[in-house]
Order: structure tokens, then sequence, then C-alpha cells
């Protein structure tokens, strides 16, 4: 298993590295360059997506005949790493979540027609998107089947009826797929279905405020009432919601892992540099045995998180689902991004915990790893579904 990247992935990844290191590094320094909800600005974000097009760094996961650069998974991975060394790096790339997963689920399963009125926008940076499933208990978290928002068919069009909530980019979202139940049949159930900002008969109840920075358009409680999607909008056949949601699901989750990483990466840069500066009782912190211990131990997990995320991208480029790889880097990068973070704050010290560095954004960011797109708890108990179906090939090699 070689994970040398292609030339043409090299040199994007190098790019991208020196991008960030020149443009957005330098930019997170500056305050005006925050909103209100400590992302980017939409002017620094505007300026600096323009200089990434210009440099052709944009949309690097989508075909090149859509205008991204039809990277593979494993491209994907080493790229994604550099450009979230920066907090500001996926948004500027045009691969963030939730758009990054939209996107990608989109070009895979949506219509021509659909690609060319839902995709394409998202794809040239002129709308933002969102991908609404998650509802308020007892509703559907983890658990699919238990949705409680409802799709009837009436006609040639739908009627739309429910709650959902923890919508990522929803309050700045033009375009959304929504799943919504469709019937009462254990795997058939749910159906997916596009609708746009401006379409009646839904609202935004409430941004739900969070610990951490958010994401452009934050995290919302939607609401549904009697809502017309024609049919023509509905995503792949009635009853594969569950499948688009699979489909989606895997790739989008090892994005994830793949910015972790850069972050975690991060807070060992600004660490690795105070405590080659920083001197006590005559001595460089680095040189002390128990900050090596600390440094190395981070270093250890941020490169075991690498492999399996670099692992399951491979097993995606080979078609396969890669269920059980996806669940394993899921599970150990979300843990690594914290211990990473963690121990650059102790080893800063009230630098760390002081807004003079990244590291206490980073903190805050990092908890939602263990939550978001399933649980930490949930994709073990995935894996332990695998070992007792799979018994001793559950660790085959190949």
């Amino acid at each position: 298993m070689d994970f040398t990247l292609s030339p043409r992935g090299e040199s994007l990844r190098s790019r991208i590295q020196a991008f960030v290191d020149t443009e957005l590094i330098p930019l997170e320094r500056l305050p005006d360059a925050y909103d209100e909800h400590e992302n980017i600005s939409e002017a620094s974000l505007h300026a600096m997506r323009a200089k990434a097009k210009a440099s052709g760094l944009w949309s690097l996961q989508m075909p090149q005949e859509r205008g991204g650069q039809g990277l593979n998974m494993m491209e994907m991975a080493a790229c994604y790493e550099e450009m979230n060394r920066s907090i500001f790096g996926p948004v500027v790339f045009n691969s963030a979540a939730p758009d990054d997963g939209n996107m990608m689920v989109l070009n895979k399963v949506a219509t021509p027609e659909q690609k060319q009125r839902w995709l394409q926008p998202i794809i040239d940076g002129e709308v933002r998107s969102s991908f609404a499933m998650t509802e308020p208990a007892p509703g559907s978290g983890s658990d699919p089947s238990m949705m409680r928002t409802t799709a009837e068919r009436r006609g040639d069009h739908w009627v739309v009826n429910g709650t959902k909530h923890f919508i990522t980019g929803a309050g700045a979202a033009s375009h959304f797929i929504l799943i919504a139940r469709t019937s009462d049949d254990a795997r058939k159930g749910l159906s997916a279905f596009l609708f746009h900002k401006d379409d009646p008969g839904w609202e935004i109840v409430r941004r739900i405020p969070i610990m951490g920075p958010e994401e452009h358009g934050g995290h919302c409680e939607l609401r549904f009432t009697d809502m017309v999607i024609p049919d023509e909008n509905r995503l792949m056949e009635v009853g594969d919601g569950l499948k688009l949601t699979q489909i989606r699901l895997g790739p989008a989750r090892l994005t994830h892992c793949m910015r972790w990483l850069g972050l975690a990466k991060r807070s060992l840069e600004v660490a690795s540099a105070y405590v080659s500066e920083r001197e006590s009782f005559g001595l460089k912190l680095a040189e002390r045995e128990g900050v090596q211990w600390l440094l190395g131990e981070a270093a250890m997990s941020i490169q075991v998180g690498r492999l399996l995320t670099m692992h399951a991208a491979y097993r995606l480029d080979q078609g396969d689902f890669a269920r059980k790889e996806v669940s394993m880097a899921k599970v150990a990068v979300a843990d690594t991004l914290h211990q990473a973070v963690d121990t650059a704050i102790q080893l800063c010290g009230a630098r760390g915990y002081s807004k003079d560095t990244p590291l206490e954004w980073i903190y805050r960011y990092a908890r939602q790893a263990r939550l978001v797109d399933g649980a930490s708890e949930v994709h073990k108990m995935v894996l332990s579904r695998s070992l007792l179906k799979e018994g001793g090939s559950f660790w085959k090699w190949g």
C-alpha cells in the first residue's frame, strides 16, 4: 500500500502549504479579519477566495470539468490537512463542512439537471448549502430510524412537516438537502429532497448558541409547516434517503479527520516554537524530558491518525464504503485533536490559554469532534459489531 502522492497531488499540497503560511496564518492575527461568531469575516473571505481561485486551489474535491481540481480521496487527505493548519483554511478553498460533503454527494447522485441548478452554484462559491437531518429528541440523531419529520406525497409534489436542529450553516445557506420520512419501512422509509432558502413553508426558529467558534451560518433549529417540494427536487428514488446519507457521511466524516489533523499539527507548531525559545530555571523548555514526552506522544498520535485517515481514503478510492476504516479514523483523530491542542496549551501556559495564539480557538472547536457525524461511542459500536461478525477477518490485509 503506497501512500506516495501523485506529482499533481504533491504540487497542490505544497502550494496550499505556502498559501496558508503566507496568506492565512498572518491574517489570523488581524482582529478585523473575524466576524462576530469568530470565523473569517465576509470581506476577508471574499478576498482570500479570489486569491485561492487565481492560484488554482479551488474546490479540490470536484471534477475539473465543473471547475474543481479532481483530486481523489488520498490526495484530498494530504491537501485538506495542509489547508486546516489555518483556522480559516477550509472555507477559503471551498472545502469546509457542510458544503464539502454536500458537493460530493450531489456530484455522485444528482441528475444532470439537479447538478446544474443545485450543485454548480456551490462549486462556484456563489451560494452556501446545508444538510438537514438531525432532530430534537425524540427524533433522529445517530439513529435515523427515529426520524419524525415527514414528507407526504400529493400528486407531483411533497408536503413536509417537522423540526430539525443543530443544522450546520443553515443561517447562511441558500441550497438545502433535507431528509424526511416518507413511509414506515425500516430500510426504505426515508427520502431526500432539495429546497431553496426562499421556498415558503419553513423558518429558522433560532441560531443555537454553542461553546466554540461557529461555521458561517451557525447551527440552527428549523421548522417545516406544510412546506411544498416538487417531486423534481427529490434526490434519488423514493426510499433512498438512508442510502444517500450513507453515501454522504462516509467521505464527509473522513474529510473532518483530514482537517482536524491540520489543526492538531498547527497546535504542535505553536507549542514547539514556544518551548524552543522559553527558558525556565536555566534550561529551554524543549530541553526538559517531561516536555519532550508530551510533544513526542502528541506527535505520535497525529501520525497514527494520519495513517488511519490515509488508509480509509485509500479504501474509498478503491470503491469500498470503508465503514470500519472511517469509523476508526473518526474516533482516533477526534481524540488526537483534543490531545494535541490540550498538550499545546499546557506547554504554552498562560499564553496558550490567552487569545495571543489560536490555541484557545482550536481547543473550543475541538470538543465537537467527538460528537459530530456520529458520536465516538456510536462508531465504537459499529466496530464492535464488525468484530463480532467477522472474527479474525476483522484485521485481514487488503
